[in-house]
């Protein structure tokens, strides 16, 4: 019995240790999605990608967190394994239908149903941000609250090409917030980076330019091409956000 309860504590540490690496890493600005993806895979070695590893491998905190992460992961698995082998040793003598079986099955059951709860997660991260504002450095911010991006608001980058509609034009000229587009930065070719840019700021060929918007939006600007079809679908995209705001002022 004492390796069956051993091997749910196990389980439940383990559940929490990557819930909150998920929320440290959100704090340091990932999305919900890339930050559970990456504290998982570090919990348990696996799964790494290189465009998602260079997001955290180039940023000190978020570095720290994983190693931290890597480090219980480690533990964890060796500890997990022990825990299994002696629990079927254990099953195995008892017997099939033995109290122990029923305990592991129940408490597995039991610990799903809590992880896939609402009430529970909200209350769970509630907690640890609190924990993480107070005993730790962290600058406690949810970056991917605080810019709604689950309200299909979205940050994204877009590399410029030749024939793009955005080429050769300075952000005055562009009048992407009249679009409901926000301009986060630009990276010139050569690594130079211009944040919060200002209009007399003009978008070459080669840059990558950072946006803030509605997905719809900022989809149809990176497809967006030069000539007259390119200024209808401005013209369009600001009449579109200028319902988008009568609607909202009616609604406020």
């Amino acid at each position: 019995m004492t390796a069956v309860i051993s091997l749910l504590v196990i389980i439940t540490l383990s559940i929490l240790a990557t819930r909150i690496g998920t929320i440290a890493l959100v704090h340091t600005g990932l999305s919900k999605e890339a930050a559970k993806f990456q504290a998982r895979s570090a919990y348990l070695g696996v799964g790494f990608t290189t465009k998602e590893s260079e997001l955290v491998v180039n940023d000190p905190v978020r570095r720290k967190i994983l190693t931290v992460l890597i480090f219980l992961g480690n533990a964890g698995i060796i500890t997990t394994i022990s825990s299994v082998i002696f629990s079927f040793i254990s099953i195995e003598e008892s017997g099939f239908f033995s109290t122990e079986i029923i305990v592991l099955f129940s408490g597995l059951f039991f610990l799903i149903a809590l992880s896939r709860s609402k009430f529970i997660d909200q209350k769970l991260s509630s907690l640890i941000d609190k924990a993480l504002s107070r005993y730790t450095y962290l600058d406690v911010k949810d970056f991917y609250s605080l810019l709604h991006l689950e309200e299909n608001y979205r940050v994204s980058e877009i590399k410029i090409k030749k024939e793009d509609w955005l080429t050769n034009k300075t952000l005055e000229k562009l009048e992407l917030d009249a679009e409901g587009v926000r301009v986060l930065g630009v990276r010139r070719p050569n690594g130079k980076y211009i944040g919060a840019p200002k209009g007399e700021t003009e978008i070459k060929e080669g840059d990558v330019i950072i946006l803030y918007g509605k997905t719809e939006t900022l989809q149809s600007l990176e497809n967006r091409k030069e000539g007259s079809t390119g200024d209808l679908e401005h013209s369009n995209a600001v009449t579109e956000q200028k319902r988008r705001e009568e609607k909202q002022e009616q609604e406020d």
